[in-house]
């Protein structure tokens, strides 16, 4: 058991190209990562890192001995987890990447049953609104929208998504509504940055009718997070096209309201994305389909959709 510690720290450093990297999915320090690597570089009489004090690459030898033990590392690695769970038992830990407020606003509250029902499973879960690599960090599963489908990984599509145009009652007090988006250029514009590529989003506006407007927003502020942006406009700072999970909660609760309500932009969707290895652990099989149904019951699609008023009252 020794050696197959060793092995993994190397692996998982080589994966990620970092022993910090591979600290954090194993719950030790860099220190002790590196420590076991070079216990591993000793036994095989092999350097298998150029380290420095910026970098990590693997030597020759290390990307040859890489090839050798990764898939077999990851081969027992899967026996572990399988055998961890008894035969119609769920069991283990389940690591989830999701991003903070979907997460706390919709998959928070659908553990309550998931927990019922397989009491042996214990959620660890990452709240993070980066893109992860699924398969490369760990992750049984991650779920939110626009993570790249890497070798390896799999989407279950869960629900379309769409974004509105919003501002607070005490912000249009005093001013006209607008009737086509061409007057939005006269409010004060909450922006949102890409998280990816730091470029400003657009407000790229589309109706059923085929029209389509691009408008010369007047940035009054800049946030790279959505659901900031939907606190900002509650608070009467401006004008903001929010994605609806982000948007129906408030909308429902009254703190803010449409504008344009026939104008949308489309955001793709959101997914759960998991590994598409054929012998997949239980405890992910279920956590997949219980999300799935989960979406379905509380009919999320429809409450992520632009055509939704706030009218079921949640």
């Amino acid at each position: 058991m020794d050696a197959l510690h060793l092995i993994e720290s190397f692996v998982l450093s080589a994966r990620a190209g970092s022993f910090s990297a591979a600290a954090r999915r194993l719950g030790m320090t860099p220190a002790a990562v590196s420590k076991n690597v070079a216990r591993l570089e000793t036994q095989l009489g092999l350097r298998l890192f150029h380290r420095s004090t910026r970098s990590l690459t693997l030597t020759a030898g290390g990307e040859r001995f890489l090839l050798e033990v990764d898939g077999p590392f990851a081969a027992l690695t899967d026996a572990f987890s399988r055998a961890s769970e008894r035969e119609s038992a769920p069991s283990g830990t389940l690591k989830v990447s999701v991003a903070h407020s979907f997460g706390r606003e919709y998959l928070i509250p659908m553990l309550g049953e998931f927990l019922v029902r397989y009491p042996d499973i214990v959620p660890d879960w990452r709240f993070d609104n980066r893109s992860v690599d699924v398969v490369g960090e760990g992750f049984d599963a991650a779920i939110g929208g626009g993570i790249e489908l890497t070798q390896g990984v799999i989407a279950r599509r869960l629900a379309p998504t769409y974004a509105v145009m919003c501002a607070s009652s005490a912000y249009m007090a005093g001013r006209k509504m607008p009737e086509h988006p061409s007057a939005l250029t006269a409010l004060d514009a909450i922006m949102r940055r890409s998280g990816m590529s730091g470029r400003l989003r657009a407000w790229d506006l589309r109706n059923v009718e085929g029209e389509r407007v691009n408008v010369e927003a007047r940035t009054r502020m800049i946030f790279d997070d959505p659901e900031a942006m939907a606190h900002a406009v509650a608070l009467g700072y401006g004008v903001a096209l929010l994605p609806m999970p982000h948007a129906a909660p408030m909308l429902a609760a009254g703190r803010i309201l449409r504008l344009l309500p026939d104008w949308f932009d489309e955001y793709g969707g959101v997914s759960i994305y998991y590994s598409n290895k054929k012998q997949l652990p239980l405890r992910t099989r279920v956590f997949v389909d219980h999300v799935a149904q989960s979406f379905e019951q509380q009919r999320l699609a429809a409450r992520f959709d632009w055509r939704w008023d706030g009218a079921d009252g949640k």
